[in-house]
């Protein structure tokens, strides 16, 4: 049924809820089809390093609800050569390793494709909160992310109406405006800042924020993605083009942590099971990705080729009920 013997599984990148769903969903499936599970750890310098171990079933019990790798993870500039992929291929041959799986971003895929090129059949999970992957519809820990991101903003916002503030927060999002766009709509943010949309500070905000005035709102929340950033300063020009006191919070990490979703945590499982199955029908350099709202798999180079388009149309619905 399959030349795959022994198999490795290995989180890469920003850590995101829901990975360690993943790494038990590959150690399980792994080990009741017949094979051998490691665990490597830190990523791909654990390959690097000889960082891993074999792994039972009860080596991924209590794990699916905790948030973060408990693999742990690391870049590894040495991994970006060549002769760091011909070493950890190596490596994988010596310890018997037919196979891994990588759970991360991009970048963990195209390790993952330079790996399967040296001769070390790979699949990939995609695991980033920022849902910035091109060829996936969905990324595991996106959903907690946003969960994340709404309890804190909905916090804020009862200080912010208490003092009739303006509250501009940052969530993360460095080139994929996905996160701050969902979250605002889900806390009724006046204004929404993506990466994807240049902005007019008179038009977006300021106009955004007096029409509001006039229907009688006294307290605004500005959702902002990382990638678009000047948060202080933005908050600072409302301020004094406003008369409106206001302030700026930066999210930060506590949008990585916390524990799963039920939907990161049912993703992450159904995705680690079938990176399984291909390894064991002899396929690599394959990428899992949600397409069409299934789980489905795709070319790892094809891929990492892909442009991600962005919802306007839900940025659209969020100019029109945000108001």
């Amino acid at each position: 049924m399959m030349n795959t013997k022994t198999i490795a599984v290995l989180t890469s990148g920003g850590d995101a809820p829901g990975m360690n769903a993943a790494v038990r969903a590959v150690a399980r499936a792994g080990i009741t089809s017949g094979l051998r599970v490691m665990a490597v750890r830190r990523g791909y310098n654990g390959l690097l390093n000889g960082d891993i171990y074999e792994m039972n079933l009860r080596s991924v019990s209590d794990i699916i609800h905790r948030g973060g790798t408990f693999l742990y993870t690391a870049r590894s500039p040495q991994f970006n050569t060549q002769e760091g992929v011909q070493k950890a291929a190596d490596r994988c041959r010596q310890m018997g390793i037919d196979g891994v799986v990588v759970i991360g971003g991009d970048g963990s895929f195209r390790g993952a494709r330079d790996l399967t090129g040296a001769g070390i059949p790979c699949i990939g999970i995609p695991g980033t909160i920022d849902n910035d992957i091109a060829s996936s519809e969905y990324t595991i820990g996106f959903d907690t992310a946003m969960n994340t991101a709404v309890q804190m903003v909905d916090r804020l916002r009862d200080t912010t109406e208490s003092h009739d503030r303006c509250s501009v927060v940052e969530v993360m999002g460095r080139r994929c405006g996905d996160l701050a766009l969902q979250t605002g709509i889900a806390v009724g943010a006046t204004t929404i800042l993506v990466p994807e949309v240049p902005y007019d500070f008179d038009r977006d905000v300021i106009e955004r924020m007096q029409f509001t005035q006039k229907t009688g709102k006294k307290h605004f929340i500005i959702v902002v993605a990382e990638g678009v950033g000047g948060v202080d300063k933005l908050a600072k020009d409302i301020e004094e083009r406003t008369g409106i006191e206001s302030r700026a919070t930066v999210l930060g990490h506590v949008q990585r942590g916390g524990s799963p979703t039920l939907r990161d945590r049912v993703v992450a499982s159904e995705m680690g099971a079938k990176a399984v199955s291909l390894l064991c029908e002899g396929k690599s350099n394959r990428v899992m990705v949600v397409r069409d709202g299934r789980v489905t798999d795709l070319d790892i180079t094809e891929a990492l080729q892909m442009k991600r388009p962005f919802n306007k149309e839900l940025y659209d619905i969020a100019l029109k009920i945000s108001i």
